[in-house]
């Protein structure tokens, strides 16, 4: 018989399922905002166990659904890398919901505040999905799933330009859901297999006997640049900036932190599952991996210095993010993986904290969004200060903070490539245009303005919003601590993600 544990990623799925259905019933949003957290916090728990048993057994599983075997069955694959992410997506999904509270319920109408919690719960249990799904056509689902869902997180927001901004939106992840689709068919009309070890075994085959190689060639195209449309991969990024920068602090941090992780995390188990990284170089698909993420990691940069506007400059800075991201898998190699997989973490707990800060600090400022009306907001909210601080502090590549123990990752995965010069160099201009953009982020927030700008900004402030906001502090905490701790305690976690990698 199993042992019990390995039945916990079904059930953080399905009551991540069961949740959105017991919210869709609530007449008051606070409750179902209750049941979401706390089934957040539930499946944060039961995905630390799954990663306890798989790290110290140093093992991987399936977990087969139904009463149809492989190659026809529907299954769960679980090891280490896939148990650390989902607990660290629960844990972050959690605390955005914390951070952003007071915003979500004064920006969601009361009559929608349920529904948007249905949405959450179903995008809880697309990101669980997505990271432990061992069946692609799976994975297309819950990608449709995440899609709807962020929609509606983006449009929550009920005004003109969050409208306008959702149907971007819509439309850019339509076209990337439908090339993945399009791309699954070819792939599987040459293998004739949908679950990821038949695959395998079928992809396998056809790369050592050069049959299809054109097909096989267009398949993989297709896949990657779906889930790189979805994930922000530049140049397919122009979706982002409107639907993460207009919407509610929660669905912010979600968005950006969670979301475009999803993607990357199934194209990432994809490589390692189906494809292999042999295939990828041999097919060139890891060359046009590379350059799209070098670019991203300029332009989003260069984007985002030209904007003043604090959460549409943050959105731009994701796009550089994602392209650090992009190029370590780019990169042809096992330490590159590694590297993509420790900045999925940090950036999964930077930029939530950054969006949440941002929230706080705009609404300690009569809810004004550009960085002039910002100044000197840090003193009205020392706590979004000092977390929107050691967010960006991280994301320029500090040492002690997450985003400098990623970079030097990146920058060991770059040594055995033969572009070694080439890498390091678009490494440290993008480390030198991302504190060209915090820096005066960070400056405008901590120097006062003149006492009569002061008045005049205070003067459009509501009373209740300088209270103190503990779920904000509570989550703002627990953000800045994965920060540090990613920053200085990064071997052991770099040990796990490597076991993973090796496992998945």
């Amino acid at each position: 018989m199993r042992p019990f544990v390995e039945n916990f990623p079904f059930f953080s799925i399905f009551l991540a399922i069961l949740a959105a259905i017991v919210t869709a019933t609530i007449r008051s949003g606070r409750a179902a905002y209750w049941v979401t957290v706390g089934v957040c916090a539930v499946g944060a728990a039961l995905n630390a166990c799954v990663l306890e048993y798989t790290y110290l057994g140093d093992l991987s599983f399936t977990y087969t659904m139904g009463r149809f075997l492989a190659p026809y069955g529907n299954a769960i694959n679980c090891g280490p890398l896939q148990a650390m992410l989902t607990t660290s997506f629960s844990l972050v999904m959690a605390a955005s919901l914390a951070g952003g509270r007071r915003d979500l319920f004064q920006d969601v109408l009361p009559e929608k505040q349920r529904l948007y919690f249905v949405m959450v719960d179903m995008l809880q249990a697309s990101l669980l999905a997505l990271t432990y799904t061992n069946d692609v056509f799976t994975g297309y689902v819950f990608i449709e799933i995440s899609t709807i869902a962020a929609c509606a997180l983006v449009m929550a927001k009920d005004n003109g330009p969050n409208l306008i901004a959702t149907i971007r939106y819509l439309f850019m992840s339509l076209v990337g859901s439908g090339l993945f689709l399009i791309g699954l068919t070819v792939l599987n009309s040459i293998t004739g297999y949908l679950l990821m070890p038949s695959l395998a075994e079928a992809v396998e085959g056809l790369r050592l006997s050069g049959s299809y190689p054109i097909p096989l060639t267009v398949a993989v195209g297709l896949i990657v640049a779906g889930l790189g449309v979805k994930s922000a991969m530049f140049p397919f990024h122009l979706w982002l900036p409107d639907a993460h920068g207009g919407a509610t602090s929660a669905s912010s941090a979600i968005l950006s932190g969670l979301v475009l992780k999803g993607y990357i995390v199934l194209l990432l188990v994809m490589i390692l599952r189906v494809f292999s990284m042999e295939l990828m170089v041999e097919l060139g698909v890891t060359d046009v991996i590379l350059a799209f993420g070098l670019l991203g990691m300029i332009f989003g940069s260069l984007a985002a210095m030209r904007e003043n506007h604090i959460k549409r400059m943050l959105a731009y800075s994701s796009v550089a993010q994602v392209g650090y991201i992009f190029m370590g898998m780019g990169l042809g190699s096992v330490e590159g993986l590694i590297a993509s997989c420790f900045h999925i973490l940090v950036h999964a707990c930077c930029k939530p904290l950054l969006f949440l800060c941002a929230g706080r600090l705009s609404a300690v400022s009569g809810h004004h969004k550009s960085l002039k009306n910002l100044r000197g907001s840090a003193y009205r909210d020392v706590v979004a200060g000092l977390g929107f601080t050691v967010g960006a502090l991280s994301m320029i590549g500090i040492p002690l903070f997450g985003g400098f123990v990623s970079k030097l990752y990146f920058a060991n995965a770059a040594v055995p490539t033969g572009m070694t010069a080439m890498i390091l160099l678009t490494i440290a201009l993008s480390t030198v245009l991302n504190a060209l953009y915090y820096v005066p982020a960070l400056l405008a927030i901590w120097v006062k303005p003149p006492a009569e700008d002061e008045a005049a900004i205070l003067a459009d402030v509501h009373p209740g919003e300088t209270a103190r906001d503990r779920s904000f502090m509570a989550a703002a905490i627990v953000l800045t601590l994965g920060i540090f701790v990613l920053g200085i305690f990064y071997h052991p976690i770099t040990d796990l993600i490597e076991a993973g990698v090796w496992l998945i």
